[in-house]
């Protein structure tokens, strides 16, 4: 056995995809910080921690939300995403990237740490091939609908990676997050719990229409509430006082509380 070619210690990552709903402007948001450590200092990316010793990877994704937002949530609101380990996504050295995506239930004010010079919430958009995220003038889209080999070529090809790019294989982690969302929408959307736990179906419409690429009124109400009617617990009316019927609520059927 050729001991020499044993990966022994590679650095280990975790990356957190981290979303939000503004109420505001009824649009889905997930944070991204400013680098402040080479590599790729200065440029946007998604929060990232090293995973320590004594902790698990589920315990430092939880860590990370905390030291970013000062948010302690339990793992109910945080799954993994994946794992990432191709050589070219790190210069220099061979780091992992263990990923997870946190769901929070509000979205509160940011406030950058460590490692980071700033910290913003950028909303959700899509063009035909790709999702978009943006923050006044900055703007950064998921990775074209490419295979992963094919990323990584291109990615190879270009190490010197503009600004207008996230750093790191980012754009790639993102991409894979917006699909796996987008693809258990119609029986595991745990995307929703973005929305705390009650919403109305336009509340969930809302969240569903960038991951669909559809805007929101072409999703039907009526064929919205039957498809998904095993997912939803109906749980009243809202108190809200404004003309017409009140609008029925809903909670997740497979998430207690």
């Amino acid at each position: 056995m050729a001991y020499s070619n044993i990966l022994e210690r590679p650095y280990i990552n975790i990356t957190n995809i981290i979303w939000s709903f503004d109420r505001t402007t009824n649009q889905v948001n997930i944070l991204l910080v400013k680098r402040d450590q080479t590599p790729y200092n200065h440029f946007w990316a998604l929060p990232e921690t090293f995973m320590r010793y004594q902790e698990s990877a589920d315990d430092a994704a939880l860590r990370l939300v905390k030291e970013k937002i000062g948010l302690a949530l339990s793992n109910s609101h945080t799954e993994q995403l994946a794992t990432f380990t191709n050589i070219l996504r790190t210069p220099d050295s061979r780091a992992l990237s263990l990923a997870y995506m946190t769901f929070l239930p509000d979205k509160p004010q940011l406030e950058a740490g460590y490692g980071a010079s700033d910290a913003r919430w950028f909303a959700m958009g899509y063009t035909d091939h790709q999702y978009v995220f943006s923050n006044g003038d900055l703007v950064f889209k998921t990775a074209a609908s490419l295979t992963e080999n094919q990323y990584y070529d291109q990615f190879a090809q270009n190490q010197t990676h503009s600004k207008t790019h996230l750093a790191f294989d980012h754009e790639w982690i993102l991409k894979v997050a917006c699909d796996r969302i987008k693809n258990k929408l119609d029986y595991q959307p745990n995307i929703l719990l973005v929305l705390g736990t009650q919403f109305t179906l336009k509340d969930a419409r809302l969240v569903y229409s960038p991951f669909l690429k559809t805007p929101i009124n072409e999703i039907d109400n009526s064929n919205f509430k039957k498809s998904h009617r095993k997912l939803f617990t109906d749980i009243g009316t809202t108190a809200a006082r404004r003309p017409g019927r009140p609008a029925r609520l809903y909670k997740l059927a497979y998430v207690g509380g």
